[in-house]
């Protein structure tokens, strides 16, 4: 098989994929690693040291340490060479982003600079703004910061109220308005700042701290990511260079929404990084605490939960840098130079699955923190034992990139785009689909063939409440919000447990993966049972009397299948995690 064959987006949902195709962590190269290790070293001696002082705030730190992460190259891995940058792959950029999380809130400042911030221009500027801004962003001599949400449009991005309008003598444009929940505002001296020039023309701009007019607000007072800057930019008058617009007039859209999907699967990488920290910090919390004459590792249901924070990991990390790779792939097929738009078209390519992973890994980094308080009791509440501060700062990450709400629209929305525009066989699939046969398992002796038939069975699923939500609600589904959350959850099981499934099974190819296997075997079971029980509520909200009944019964047919002993696997993975004290792939 080639070995640089695509996968398309969202094409996970109607057809097969091979395990030789799908990038995984056990994948990582040399320099991958090399990377990564650099990122820990950094994290341990630099900013763990200084978390405290870091978490008070203390901005010329910050971008102390910003700076000597320039130094080391871990602002530079997504800007092209010849603008100083490193010109790296996703998957390198993706290692920093997971290493940087293990430091606390710091890795958002790292974070909005080289994503949201820095992106914008690799992607969609000019060769003039790449020469000018790029080699200081890439050096952390320059810090940037993002600017599109206002005060009263936070999901509604295109609803801005900034306007733009152009001076008498066509030099600048006059910028008003204010931009709210800035990360780095605090320092930053580039903002990425969205407007409407006349009222009407959604465009983005580069923006100097310098120019006259531009000022901060104070402080907000977080819950949690205290270690990062947030405030309002506030632009009076300000006059930018017709030179600073960036991309096109009008199409800052654009812009704004394929830098989402980069900062999407983005924090979904930097969510596996929180979780992993939160189960080494429960881990060796639970082997240490004594009840009742004993660690209370060796309670039964601490051990659960060790084991369902563990496999919540695995199957996190193993959808981001499947994607991940996906992206990398796509990308090298583009061969040597491009343009930034048509790499951000590639990215784009993956939208779907950006917003799963962001709603999933975000979800199950919250279920992980919240595990991690419960093992600690009521140190848990204590901020020097670290699991608090983690707590607070993962409840962000549902609301960052698009809510989990606007998200779990987003997914059956793009998957219908894709299906309407040809570039997914959607349609086909859901026509062809046969539900008049058995669906018995077939007794077989492969490795993870029970997983793979309830994955199979998951898939025809979706297909079947899809089909008929589409076919009963037309154009008006996208009024069916509730109906099209349940889709998106189905959709987002599917994604994970494939994920999940792909990775062990390349990993048996390689060798003993028994962690791996037992991970993947819980996870299949109860992803299915809420696949089942998202369907039904599709159902349930559609029809009523006996053609609901009818529907769920060939529901239970489809989904009918003999559960494996979870409680004995769960112990067998939490036994093995105990004893490394840490997360285990």
């Amino acid at each position: 098989m080639d070995e640089k064959q695509l996968t398309k987006g969202a094409a996970f949902l109607i057809g097969e994929t091979d395990p030789s195709q799908v990038f995984t962590p056990e994948d990582f190269t040399r320099e991958h690693l090399m990377i990564a290790e650099t990122t820990r070293a950094f994290v341990e001696g630099e900013i763990i040291p200084n978390q405290e002082q870091l978490e008070h705030q203390d901005w010329q730190l910050t971008r102390k340490l910003l700076e000597k992460a320039g130094e080391l190259g871990l602002l530079a891995a997504d800007v092209p060479e010849e603008y100083d940058g490193l010109g790296a792959d996703k998957v390198s950029s993706a290692l920093i982003t997971e290493y940087l999380t293990r430091g606390g809130s710091f890795a958002l400042s790292q974070g909005a600079h080289v994503g949201i911030g820095t992106l914008p221009i690799v992607y969609f500027g000019n060769e003039e703004q790449k020469k000018k801004y790029l080699p200081k962003l890439a050096t952390g001599e320059w810090i940037a910061a993002y600017c599109l949400t206002e005060p009263g449009s936070g999901s509604d991005a295109l609803g801005a109220k900034t306007t733009a309008k152009l001076s008498d003598d066509g030099k600048y444009y006059i910028l008003n308005g204010a931009k709210q929940f800035i990360t780095n505002a605090g320092f930053a001296d580039v903002f990425i700042v969205y407007a409407k020039i006349d009222g009407e023309k959604f465009t983005a701009f580069i923006v100097e701290r310098g120019y006259e007019g531009v000022s901060t607000g104070p402080e907000e007072k977080k819950m949690g990511i205290k270690a990062s800057s947030t405030r309002p930019l506030i632009l009076e008058d300000v006059k930018v260079p017709v030179e600073n617009l960036l991309g096109e007039s009008g199409r800052g859209h654009v812009i704004a929404f394929n830098i989402l999907n980069i900062g999407r699967y983005k924090l979904a990488v930097g969510c596996v990084g929180g979780m992993k920290s939160a189960i080494e910090m429960g881990v060796k919390y639970a082997n240490q605490r004594k009840q009742f004459k004993t660690a209370i590792s060796n309670f039964p249901l601490i051990q659960q939960k060790i084991a369902d924070m563990n496999t919540k990991a695995y199957v996190s990390e193993s959808m981001a840098y499947r994607s991940t790779g996906d992206i990398d792939k796509q990308l090298e097929s583009l061969g040597g130079a491009v343009d930034g738009r048509t790499v951000a078209k590639a990215i784009e390519e993956y939208a779907l699955e950006c917003s799963v992973e962001k709603v999933f890994a975000s979800e199950a980094l919250d279920f992980v923190v919240d595990e991690n308080v419960q093992i600690h009791g009521g140190y848990g509440f204590i901020q020097e034992y670290g699991a608090e501060r983690a707590y607070r700062d993962s409840r962000i990450n549902r609301i960052f990139e698009g809510t989990n709400e606007i998200n779990r629209l987003i997914i059956p929305d793009t998957l219908l785009k894709k299906a309407m525009r040809g570039e997914l066989a959607l349609l086909p699939a859901v026509q062809s689909l046969d539900l008049s046969g058995s669906f018995e398992e077939s007794a077989s002796d492969e490795p993870l063939a029970h997983e793979s038939h309830l994955l199979a069975l998951a898939k025809k699923v979706f297909l079947f409440a899809g089909g008929n939500a589409v076919q009963k609600y037309m154009q008006s589904l996208k009024d069916e919000q509730e109906i099209l959350a349940n889709l998106a959850n189905i959709i987002i099981e599917v994604y994970a447990l494939e994920s999940a499934l792909l990775r062990t099974k390349k990993a048996l190819g390689k060798g003993a993966a028994d962690n791996k296997v037992d991970m993947t075997t819980v996870y299949a079971e109860e992803a299915f049972d809420r696949i089942r029980q998202n369907a039904r509520a599709v159902f349930a909200s559609m029809e009523e009397g006996e053609k609901l009944q009818k529907q769920l019964h060939l529901l239970d047919k489809i989904t009918a299948y003999t559960p494996v002993d979870s409680k004995a696997i769960k112990r067998r993975i939490a036994a093995r995690v105990i004893e490394a004290e840490k997360y285990l792939a």
